[in-house]
């Protein structure tokens, strides 16, 4: 993969000299390249085998202010050079934009660590199918009322991604990933509940057995049997870790500059502001060594850097692309393709004390539907989980709505878990909010 590395940054270089020989005052290229397998199978029988190995080149060139864009996935030499062409043909037909054009320089990440995301394996299917069909066949086994299953996948993919510009940054990195999920339905008295567990690492020696997916897979399904709907009341609510990351989710996209320069945030003009409770810190963290979000510059080469994003609960940072920084008279902040590693700040409970304290209340585990609007902050989305009378969960709901707004949601955070889910780019624990309605019967 070392040599694929290589091979690949040659062609950046080449097709950035190409779009330069024809013209260009400034042009930027990026390339992966992805070897993978996916395994799927479902009551212990093998659905389906896929096997990837794809890549793809984008170049974008500027005349100036105007921009042009083209991609391939053929990388001959006529193909590449056509790309280019297409590129500039392009750009001769766009409007100028003060804001385009690449990163600043003197942001480039020039230097950048070796983060360990790249632990490979061979691709083997053999062993692809036999996780998926053991953590199928833990699950059917752990009681009678798991009676069916929705199947069980493995994938591992081993990437590489490749970056350079006219300012003569030339980047690149490999990576791997690996997951195993399974998932099951129970039936009980005419009740029929389904959910599932998973697992995911850059390790592949690191993912959960398949046999503790399965079983989790299993006891999750079995612990929503018998699910009811509760009145329609308002009280709190206890978002499970495995969720709670979506309401951070809301709020980066609130804080993003594209989201910002539209005037379509409801935390807009909020920099320096309170905007969650003055116990909560956020920061980004985007070198930790294998971390599934981490990267050592973002999609156009800046580079990333330790950001303190909330302090105090005060918002510090906004999240900008070089494009959505011209655009708000500010710098980039190396955000161009998402975040990198945020750690939340926890009030130090477990989920056991957080019950407790809640009280009486809904905790919800999982989370429907697309209804929020990030220009309001209003909030309304289905939910399930469980009812929860002094602590102790009594019986778990389905078929209700949650809703509040995001503003109010975020600064009345009560508490935040000790326990933090780590699969995601967000590493948060349960977050406990003092009042949402809840719409049921």
């Amino acid at each position: 993969m070392q040599q694929q590395l290589s091979e690949i940054q040659n062609i950046v270089e080449d097709v950035l000299a190409l779009a330069k020989q024809k013209g260009a005052s400034q042009a930027e290229a990026s390339m992966s390249k992805v070897q993978g397998i996916a395994v799927s199978t479902r009551l212990k029988e093998v659905e389906t085998v896929e096997f990837t190995n794809d890549g793809g080149l984008g170049i974008t060139v500027y005349h100036g202010k105007k921009k042009g864009s083209a991609s391939t996935a053929d990388l001959s030499a006529k193909a590449l050079a056509l790309t280019v062409e297409k590129a500039i043909e392009i750009a001769k037909h766009t409007s100028e934009d003060d804001c385009s054009g690449l990163a600043d320089k003197e942001l480039m990440a020039i230097d950048y660590p070796d983060l360990d995301l790249f632990h490979p394996i061979e691709l083997d299917t053999e062993l692809g199918i036999q996780q998926a069909i053991a953590a199928e066949t833990s699950a059917l086994n752990i009681d009678p009322r798991i009676t069916n299953s929705d199947g069980a996948s493995y994938n591992a993919n081993l990437g590489t991604k490749v970056y350079g510009n006219s300012h003569g940054f030339n980047g690149g990195y490999n990576s791997s990933r690996y997951s195993l999920s399974c998932v099951v339905i129970g039936e009980q008295n005419g009740d029929m509940q389904r959910d599932y567990a998973y697992s995911v690492n850059r390790k592949a020696n690191l993912l959960d057995s398949p046999e503790q997916i399965g079983k989790d897979a299993a006891q999750f399904t079995l612990d929503r049997l018998g699910a009811q709907k509760v009145k329609t009341c308002k009280v709190p609510v206890l978002f499970h870790r495995e969720v709670a990351s979506s309401l951070f989710s809301h709020f980066i996209n609130a804080i993003s500059g594209g989201s910002l320069y539209r005037k379509s945030s409801f935390l807009l003009d909020n920099l320096g502001k309170q905007v969650l409770p003055d116990w909560l810190d956020i920061k980004e963290r985007p070198h930790i060594l294998a971390g599934l979000a981490s990267s050592p510059f973002d999609h156009e080469g800046v580079k990333t850097q330790d950001r303190e994003i909330i302090t105090g609960g005060v918002l510090q940072q906004y999240l900008l692309t070089s494009y959505s920084a011209r655009k708000l008279g500010m710098q980039s902040t190396g955000h161009a393709g998402g975040i990198h590693n945020w750690l939340v700040k926890n009030s130090g409970e477990s989920d056991q004390a957080m019950l407790q304290k809640m009280g009486t209340g809904l905790l919800v585990t999982e989370l429907m539907g697309q209804g929020v609007n990030i220009v309001t902050g209003d909030y309304s989305r289905g939910a399930a989980g469980f009812w929860v009378e002094n602590g102790i969960i009594q019986y778990p709901v389905h078929e209700i709505t949650i809703a509040g707004n995001l503003a109010d949601m975020m600064q009345n955070i009560v508490a935040i878990g000790g326990i933090p889910e780590t699969r995601g780019s967000v590493q948060t624990g349960s977050v406990l909010i003092d009042a949402m309605q809840v719409a049921g019967d």
